[in-house]
């Protein structure tokens, strides 16, 4: 099996920025993913960072040299690295794992990488996600998990929330720290756009513990002013 390693470094509201970090400096021979662009769907009703589809993520992903029999190693900031892992998972593919780039203890390549292509075949599956209707129906039965920074799940005026909140009865686990004592059953993690969360997901997926992601997270909630909103 071979190993292929991908940056998925970003920063929001920073088009860009993940492309000139990995030409800075990447691991020899990594290819890059961005957050923005190939781990998404254009912004708009659903979120800031809504599933991209299938045959967009195939084309990206086989861009990036990962297909069958690759075993992908993704490293990234701001949950960009375990958004990949996430998709990965969604559309099939298992082989997969997550290191953070300051563990990584030899020389680093500038510049762009001649990559080879692979055919990257999705299966999405099922069962892993939960859309904004199921989530208000079911909200009260379900652990809903926010993995956004404290001062924006309490509903602090902030530059990213156009409307400051939360879900009602929502609990918080940042997406940076590792997750608090949570309540037994079904869990539901969301954050800003659903990138974050899926840092969450991933540490606690390393625990033992599954759960769903709502991939609109706040940023297509607060879109509608008909649904509640919590604070402090």
């Amino acid at each position: 099996m071979r190993t292929q390693f991908v940056d998925c470094r970003w920063e929001l509201g920073r088009p860009g920025r993940g492309r000139k970090l990995y030409a800075a400096g990447h691991i020899p021979g990594a290819s890059f993913l961005d957050v923005d662009e190939d781990l998404a769907a254009p912004a708009g009703p659903g979120g800031r960072h809504p599933l991209p589809a299938a045959g967009d993520f195939a084309a990206a992903a086989s861009r990036a040299g990962i297909g069958y029999g690759v075993f992908v190693v993704a490293y990234g900031n701001m949950g960009g690295a375990e958004r990949l892992w996430w998709l990965l998972r969604h559309f099939g593919h298992d082989d997969c794992a997550v290191i953070d780039l300051g563990a990584w203890r030899g020389p680093l390549a500038t510049g762009e990488e001649s990559v080879e292509p692979e055919r990257f075949e999705p299966r999405e599956r099922n069962g892993d996600t939960v859309e904004l209707d199921d989530l208000l129906e079911r909200r009260k039965q379900l652990v809903v998990v926010d993995a956004r920074l404290p001062p924006r799940w309490r509903g602090e005026p902030n530059p990213v929330d156009r409307v400051p909140g939360r879900i009602p009865g929502a609990l918080n686990a940042p997406w940076n720290a590792e997750p608090p004592e949570l309540p037994d059953g079904e869990l539901v993690a969301y954050c800003g756009s659903g990138v974050g969360a899926c840092a969450l997901l991933h540490r606690l997926h390393l625990q033992g513990r599954e759960g769903l992601l709502y991939p609109g997270s706040w940023s297509e909630w607060e879109q509608r002013p008909e649904l509640p909103v919590e604070r402090g």
